[in-house]
């Protein structure tokens, strides 16, 4: 068991989190909202700390899931911030969504502090966070992952090492873009079920058995269906995360077509008012 940080206790973070605390880990949280930290601490004991740096000082792990490339640098870089607080062969674990950029820039920083840094963003979403059944996907030293693996094993269905440090993150931009693709596929297909009068579970039933199957369809084709957005992963984090992707593809010379429009059907949503609905709400913009 170890003494862990977990910096960001968003709707990802507050059950990683609580994983951890019953695995038997001895976690110190910290979250903008204070209020939010001190019902964490409530419901699994442990302690809240008023700032990050507070929170990493005596962790052997800091665990961040926060929001953006500026949010992520903020929480580590400031007079306050993480790495102030962190000891030398302490490791860094970041499972926010970032650029592959901004996680060689601070690796490079934690390394100058004698800091380790793996780069360890996850898919599974807000019920994968709440089962401990999220996909991590990392990068950074062979060691310093096999040290940070059995911890981040606590919220974990697979953890894997993709390669040295960023490809972790870029690893998840390969998750989004297929998801991209995928959801707005679903969509179509729903929309054209509906509109040539068929039932939508019958179809389901029927094609989800088939190559046309994916987690998509069996965990979001209901709420589509019915209309119910309010869960899920909010399209603002969606185009976020495809942005990431895009801007990306520019350095690689990789073509994302289906991406590009896709995150354009997405600003569409945004502008319907749906920017915290869940992705999956691509098919309310074809029933406009």
């Amino acid at each position: 068991m170890a003494r862990v940080a977990f910096l960001g206790l968003g709707v990802m973070g507050y059950p990683m989190a609580g994983h951890l605390a019953r695995t038997g880990h001895e976690v110190t949280v910290y979250n903008r909202t204070a209020a939010k930290a001190e019902r964490w601490v409530t419901e699994h004991g442990g302690r809240a700390a008023s700032t990050p740096r507070e929170a990493a000082q005596g962790a052997e792990f800091v665990m961040a899931c926060v929001g953006n490339d500026d949010d992520l640098r903020q929480l580590c870089t400031l007079a306050e911030g993480a790495f102030a607080g962190m000891e030398r062969g302490a490791i860094f674990v970041d499972h926010t969504t970032v650029s592959a950029a901004v996680t060689r820039e601070l690796a490079a920083k934690a390394a100058e502090k004698g800091v380790g840094f793996v780069d360890a963003p996850v898919s599974g979403g807000q019920a994968g966070a709440e089962n401990g059944q999220l996909s991590v996907m990392c990068g950074g030293p062979q060691d310093q992952f096999a040290r940070a693996e059995p911890v981040i094993a606590a919220y974990a269905k697979i953890c894997r090492l993709m390669g040295e440090t960023g490809a972790g993150q870029l690893t998840k931009m390969c998750n989004q873009i297929a998801i991209a693709g995928l959801v707005q596929g679903l969509a179509e297909s729903l929309n054209f079920a509906e509109r040539a009068g068929l039932s939508i579970p019958e179809v389901v039933e029927v094609i989800s058995q088939g190559a046309a199957g994916s987690w998509q369809m069996v965990n979001r084709h209901k709420t589509m269906a019915a209309g119910e957005f309010d869960h899920g992963f909010a399209v603002d984090w969606m185009r976020k995360d495809l942005g990431i992707c895009l801007a990306t593809a520019d350095e690689t010379g990789a073509s994302l077509p289906v991406t590009a429009l896709v995150d354009q059907f997405y600003k569409d949503v945004q502008n319907m008012g749906g920017g915290r609905w869940d992705t999956s709400s691509l098919v309310a913009r074809l029933r406009k």
